[in-house]
């Protein structure tokens, strides 16, 4: 199952957590504001943490090869 995934007929188009209606952006915008993952997590129940830890992870990949 993918972790994350995107659908026009879904938040027109924006990356959700599969399974969920939970904009991926919002978890950056609770890291951003100073929340925790589990705030977040306490927030979007449908979220699970094997979904968070994909997208850190992800980004992270992302950041290093920008940097590279």
């Amino acid at each position: 199952m993918s972790m994350v995934s995107s659908d026009p007929s879904i938040l027109a188009g924006s990356m959700v957590f599969s399974g969920t209606r939970v904009p991926v952006r919002s978890l950056f915008d609770y890291l951003v504001a100073g929340d925790s993952t589990k705030d977040f997590m306490d927030d979007f129940p449908t979220v699970s943490f094997e979904q968070i830890r994909h997208v850190l992870q992800s980004a992270e990949i992302a950041i290093e090869k920008m940097a590279a």
